[in-house]
């Protein structure tokens, strides 16, 4: 595969994407956020009050560096990731540390790379990812989340050298009379289903962040003693 079709919803027409415009504080970081979902483009178009256009481009991967996160690593790295650019609300002095652990343990060096696919944490997934770091749903739990309700994956764009092998080919229009209800409902979908998975009873096997936080300072230990005591 050296090309990939890619699709930006937007209010706007963008044939020239420029780097180094957009929200620092997105999923990812700053960059390109895009899809490979034509329908999917467009629900991101619009909102409840305008239509919008979903911009098509072509992505020469010849020599480009991608982070693929739903495939090569971890929900814990997924996380780390969002920590470093999402703003979260921290209740106690337990997820302030879980913080910490995560970003020291599981923070990728992700601006190396020219471009990653990952996850969104738009809506759902957000308030998911939140509750996790709050210690009130287990990692078990967040795992199930991302791949419940269909709500998408993205492949962001990090890298002067990612925009120059994009290439623009055309652009759809989105109607908010269609597609603002399309996407109302593939999140409450979301909603649904993880409330549903929620409502579960907690098994031996769910593991909290202060269980993983707990069984790392018990290794720690363990591995400070063993060397004491050569």
């Amino acid at each position: 595969m050296n090309k990939m079709i890619l699709y930006h919803g937007s209010i706007n027409i963008i044939d020239k994407p420029i780097f180094g415009k957009g929200k620092a504080y997105n999923d990812y970081g700053l960059g390109l956020y895009l899809t490979e979902e034509l329908e999917l483009a467009k629900e991101w178009a619009v909102d409840e009050y305008s239509d919008g256009y979903v911009n098509e481009y072509e992505l020469d991967l010849n020599n480009i560096k991608i982070m693929d996160l739903s495939k090569d690593y971890n929900t814990l790295n997924w996380i780390a990731i969002l920590l470093k650019n999402r703003s979260f609300s921290i209740k106690n002095d337990i997820a302030r540390l879980g913080k910490e652990y995560l970003l020291n343990n599981y923070l990728l060096s992700y601006e190396e790379y020219d471009v990653i696919i990952g996850y969104r944490a738009d809506d759902s997934y957000f308030s998911y990812a939140e509750a996790f770091l709050n210690n009130t749903i287990s990692l078990n739990k967040l795992s199930e989340a991302l791949k419940i309700g269909n709500l998408g994956m993205q492949v962001v764009l990090k890298s002067q050298k990612a925009f120059n092998q994009l290439k623009f080919i055309n652009y759809f229009e989105a109607k908010k009379e269609i597609y603002y209800p399309l996407r109302l409902k593939r999140n409450l979908n979301a909603k649904d289903e993880y409330s549903s998975t929620k409502r579960k009873k907690i098994s031996s096997n769910d593991i909290f962040l202060n269980d993983i936080m707990r069984g790392a300072l018990k290794k720690w230990f363990t591995l400070i003693m063993i060397f004491i005591y050569q």
